[in-house]
């Protein structure tokens, strides 16, 4: 498979450009943007998505994970290799309900569907590739902060968020107190963690170990670093599910009937090359190191006299919730923040064997607490 985003419709790097059929997609160009590196990133541009009707003070903003995007709720179509990723919570009289409130979602910068990234093209019309900054939380929440100015949006009503998206959704609560009403965190984090950083860093290095990296700037070339990619998410996928659900949905089972130690696999085996093989549809190997590092970055108290001194700068109404069974973001981390949040009612728990991807698949608990803290 040859990653060209120039040709290749049904590829998410490719999303950027004007006049492409990409949905309801929509673009706002920002500018350049000053970087935490010290670095400006020139002419960015970030992907979103709205829903709802806008009457100056109903605006909620829904910040995804890792590997998501903008498309929080709808079918697949050109530019949408899958559906929505919060479908049952987002529309019409549901827990974030578009009858009454504006919802937003902006695809990260550094991502690869639709805002500026690794693979969208740097001054001259090159694409960036390998040569796209180190970028940070903070860096994304400042591109967020100028689409909010571009919307006419100066204050949040909600700012939404788990994992990778709950790190932005806390650096928007801290650095921007002033435009967050009420947040919702979930299953995220004050700062990565040690083990965090480690399991990230193995991903990295798998995607920059594989022949066809070529430092990044394999655009052009017969194939990308399609097998690093894979292992890159089989890992983390891993680390989103529980090993209860694991050895309960999976155990020691070969793969259909396929005999172990005659070249066949275990099932679980199959199952986690089957998501690492769905990824390479729709991701670009560049936008997944990119967007990891700027995770490992994550430190609310960077800076700001510590996480506690942090935290306390928070007035937004608070609602942290963590998933029993997640082990890449245990519950002391949640924990963590809703002790420290001087706003925060007490922590709430989603019980779910699922893992850190609870906070994906249980959509009637999180509408629950959704619907509370919105209303």
């Amino acid at each position: 498979m040859t990653i060209n985003p120039d040709t290749d419709p049904t590829l998410v790097t490719g999303a950027w450009r004007d006049g492409d059929p990409i949905g309801c997609r929509k673009f706002a160009a920002i500018g350049d943007l000053p970087l935490d590196s010290g670095a400006v990133l020139p002419d960015v541009r970030l992907a979103y998505e709205t829903w709802g009707t806008f009457d100056g003070a109903n605006a909620v903003l829904i910040l995804h994970a890792l590997t998501a995007d903008s498309h929080v709720v709808g079918p697949t179509g050109v530019g949408h290799a899958s559906p929505g990723w919060w479908e049952g919570l987002v529309g019409p009289g549901n827990a974030i309900d578009t009858d009454r409130l504006f919802v937003v979602a902006a695809n990260i910068l550094g991502g690869c569907q639709g805002s500026t990234g690794p693979s969208s093209p740097a001054t001259g019309g090159e694409l960036w590739g390998g040569s796209f900054p180190y970028i940070t939380v903070r860096d994304q929440v400042r591109a967020e902060a100028a689409l909010a100015d571009s919307l006419g949006i100066d204050r949040w009503y909600g700012v939404i968020g788990g994992s990778a998206g709950g790190m932005r959704a806390i650096e928007w609560a801290v650095e921007l107190p002033e435009r967050v009403e009420r947040l919702f965190l979930l299953a995220t984090s004050a700062a990565a963690s040690a083990e965090q950083i480690a399991l990230s860093s193995i991903q990295v290095d798998a995607i920059r170990a594989d022949p066809f990296y070529s430092r990044g700037d394999y655009y052009s070339g017969p194939a990308g670093p399609l097998s690093g990619l894979d292992i890159a998410r089989r890992i983390a996928h891993l680390s989103y599910r529980s090993e209860f659900e694991l050895a309960d949905r999976f155990g020691r089972s070969p793969q259909g009937n396929e005999v172990i130690g005659e070249g066949g696999r275990f099932a679980i085996e199959s199952y986690l090359q089957h998501h690492g093989n769905k990824l390479l549809k729709r991701f670009d190997a560049n936008s997944y190191i990119v967007l990891s590092e700027a995770m490992n970055s994550h430190d609310v108290g960077r800076g700001r006299g510590g996480i506690g001194a942090a935290l306390a700068r928070v007035t937004a109404r608070t609602l942290v919730a963590g998933i029993d069974s997640d082990r890449l973001y245990p519950l002391t981390q949640q924990q963590q923040l809703a002790d420290g949040i001087l706003t925060s009612s007490p922590l709430e728990i989603v019980k779910s064997p699922h893992g850190h991807d609870g906070f994906l698949i249980e959509t009637e608990q999180v509408g629950e607490l959704a619907r509370r803290l919105l209303t």
